[in-house]
């Protein structure tokens, strides 16, 4: 039998300002139990990649942790791989600011280990060729991909067992595919299974075995701390890698110097498969799913790879609205990067960490947590920039082709949307740096089909599992049919001051449910722009028996710590009409806030008002709503439910709710949103 070099490696990361507890729980269950094994065998040679932030977490933190990767890399035992800092899609991120992010994180390693890192684990393998010119600029000669990569754009699966050169503006290459068959069975199949898996990928004199994958799986990921450490999985699995007489570890950089290349690449912009799959539109998704089950996995994995295939990674800011605001409001900062002080140009990096920017099995843009701390990074930047006197900026800042109105003061930073009804889109306090504005649609996701049709979820068999534990990949979810009447899809996006027009009273259920009968064509159509009277206003409809032409106008005006809306609307429609204003708000803790005194809980209804006062424990800010004329007020928590490593999380996201009161053809209205300490 031929030998096979094993180029084994683990990427380590959490979200930038994770929770602590968590951030404990991995530590624990994951990080601190590998290295500690890992100290014993120093003649094991593995790659790590961890990002900047939770590299120095642990530096700081678990100077144990800290102490057993110094002491593997003195022994020649850890090979260090770069990445951004902030563990950024270098895809996604302008040139200057990928290089900026790598090499930061190339002088951290060299400062802590002396060590230099020649390598680069490419954040969620999200590949496009645009990024090759900044990573040879910056000393990267390798970087790591999946062998999907490859396998989709044409390439043999039998030609897997090494690396491949590419360029762009001739600027060179290597990229390793990591072995989609390792990354299965590594932990998760025995040990006697995962090294014949390691010697099913000697094929040549030089082929490479090549792993390189979440370290998050070895303790973190259900039911694997058991199986690797208190079952001993990891100790008996490196004993037997360096027992075993044809398998040698080797670090990737070694393997690149002393071996020729497979030949020369060129690849699709992808990433993993899965990937793929998850930044689609869920009508997308289910009818891939239903095309591989057409063709069958057979043909798949032998020639459909290279034509079945989902999206790009940029498809979740299609996908998601709201990822593409965050994302966008940075790149508006980083194209003036030169005004910005130390602080801010950190605050942007910290921004540009990936995990808020799309979902898949893990909470990604549904976590309010990781929106929280993208916001606050951003409010950072807007505090540098804040003057003692209001500024107003007209821009297309989300880049959608409408202009959006961003107005600054020393408290607060607001952006009010031209694409969406005049709507606010960013509520930012300065003080607090915190956005009562960073709500979330509820939208159909391609999984809610598991939750709606139950029956027809596969559950993996112990035959299929045999000698080894199950993947969060094949992992079987419990339905929990409560579940099903959370799954209520919005039809527009959820900000504040959105104008909604019916011809019966808006009420709690109507207003949750989104049964009530909307008349009008301005909750989420286009206004027209008058900067400088800070104006929106749309020539729309009440659509009854026929279209009878009606006018909203709705004009802001602006003080430190408040937002006036003077409302307007005229219609030809002469008959009594309800016109409901909603307002979305964003909370961390939105079951303890009190509205008026009184919690949300289930659902709150409060008659003839016009003064409502909401109390945010988190931020111990009040935001008062104040109206002209008496309302009615509905409100509720509203609620997500999204898929994660665990199975089905309802997840809090914001506090809606409705003013209502009833007209006839004409309505003037003063709304006052203002924000004061408890």
């Amino acid at each position: 039998m031929k030998k096979v070099s094993l180029l084994f490696g683990i990427h380590m990361h959490q979200p930038v300002d994770n929770f602590g507890e968590a951030v404990d729980e991995a530590i624990e269950l994951c990080y601190g139990p590998f290295f500690k094994t890992m100290v014993k065998y120093p003649d094991f040679k593995f790659a790590v990649h961890c990002s900047g932030w939770l590299l120095d977490q642990i530096r700081n933190k678990h100077p144990k942790i800290f102490s057993n990767m110094s002491k593997l890399t003195k022994k020649g035992s850890i090979e260090w791989v770069s990445a951004g800092y902030y563990e950024p899609v270098l895809s996604s991120i302008p040139s200057r600011d990928r290089q900026a992010q790598v090499n930061k994180l190339n002088s951290y390693i060299k400062e802590h280990f002396n060590a230099t890192a020649e390598g680069l684990w490419l954040t969620e393998r999200v590949w496009e060729s645009s990024i090759v010119p900044d990573l040879n600029k910056v000393g990267i000669k390798y970087a790591i991909v999946d062998d999907y990569h490859f396998l989709s754009s044409g390439f043999s699966a039998s030609k897997m067992d090494g690396y491949y050169m590419t360029e762009e503006g001739g600027y060179p290459l290597a990229l390793f595919p990591i072995s989609q068959s390792l990354r299965y069975a590594l932990p998760f199949f025995s040990v006697e299974r995962a090294i014949d898996a390691i010697l099913e990928c000697s094929k040549e004199e030089d082929s490479a075995a090549i792993i390189f994958d979440d370290a998050e799986k070895f303790g973190l990921w259900p039911k694997t701390h058991k199986w690797v450490y208190e079952e001993k999985w990891l100790k008996h699995f490196v004993e037997a890698v360096i027992a075993h007489e044809n398998i040698e570890t080797m670090h990737y950089s070694k393997y690149l110097a002393q071996n020729n290349s497979r030949g020369l690449a060129y690849l699709n912009d992808t990433s993993y498969f899965e990937m793929g799959e998850w930044s689609l539109s869920s009508d997308n998704t289910l009818a891939l799913e239903e095309l591989k089950e057409h063709v069958g996995s057979e043909y798949i994995e032998k020639m459909g790879v290279a034509f079945i295939k989902g999206g790009i990674w940029k498809n979740f800011f299609i996908k998601y609205h709201e990822s593409n605001y965050l994302h966008k409001r940075m790149l508006s900062h980083s194209v003036h990067q030169e005004s910005l002080k130390a602080s801010s140009l950190e605050s942007l990096y910290k921004m540009q960490t990936n995990d808020v920017f799309w979902h898949g099995v893990f909470g990604g843009i549904y976590l309010p947590n990781l929106r929280d701390n993208a916001y606050r990074h951003l409010l950072e930047i807007e505090r540098e920039q804040a003057k003692n006197k209001i500024s107003f900026e007209r821009k297309d800042i989300d880049m959608d082709g409408y202009d959006e109105l961003k107005v600054l003061s020393k408290s607060l930073s607001t952006v009010f949307s031209s694409r969406w009804g005049g709507q606010m889109i960013e509520f930012g306090s300065l003080d607090k740096l915190f956005n009562w504005q960073n709500t979330l649609m509820r939208r159909k996701e391609a999984y809610h089909a598991k939750i709606l049709n139950p029956i027809q979820h596969k559950i993996v068999s112990s035959d299929q599992i045999r000698d080894g534990i199950e993947t969060i990949h094949n992992s079987s979810e419990k339905i929990d049919e409560s579940l099903k009447a959370e799954l209520i899809y919005d039809w527009h996006p959820k900000h504040s001051f959105i104008d909604h027009f019916s011809t019966n009273p808006f009420e709690l259920e109507s207003f949750r449910k989104l049964s009530f009968c909307e008349v009008g064509d301005f909750a989420n159509h286009s206004f027209e722009m008058d900067v400088k009277t800070n104006t929106f206003r749309r020539k729309g409809g009440i659509y009854l028996d026929k279209r009878y032409v009606s006018e909203v106008e709705k004009s802001y005006t602006f003080d430190d710590e408040s937002v006036t809306l003077d409302f307007t609307c005229s219609s030809e429609y002469t008959q009594k009409l309800f016109y409901g204003m909603e307002c979305n708000f964003h909370l961390a803790h939105p079951h303890h806030a009190t509205l008026n005194g009184q919690k949300v809980q289930s659902g709150l209804s409060i008659d003839d008002i016009d003064t409502l006062t909401i109390v945010d424990t988190f931020t111990e800010k009040k935001i008062t709503l104040t109206c002209s004329k008496k309302c009615n007020v509905h409100a509720y928590i509203l609620n997500t439910v999204s898929q994660s490593e665990s199975g089905f999380d309802t997840v809090a996201q914001q506090i809606s709710l409705i003013f209502s009161v009833g007209f006839e053809s004409n309505l003037n209205m003063q709304i006052n949103l203002g924000v004061s300490n408890v």
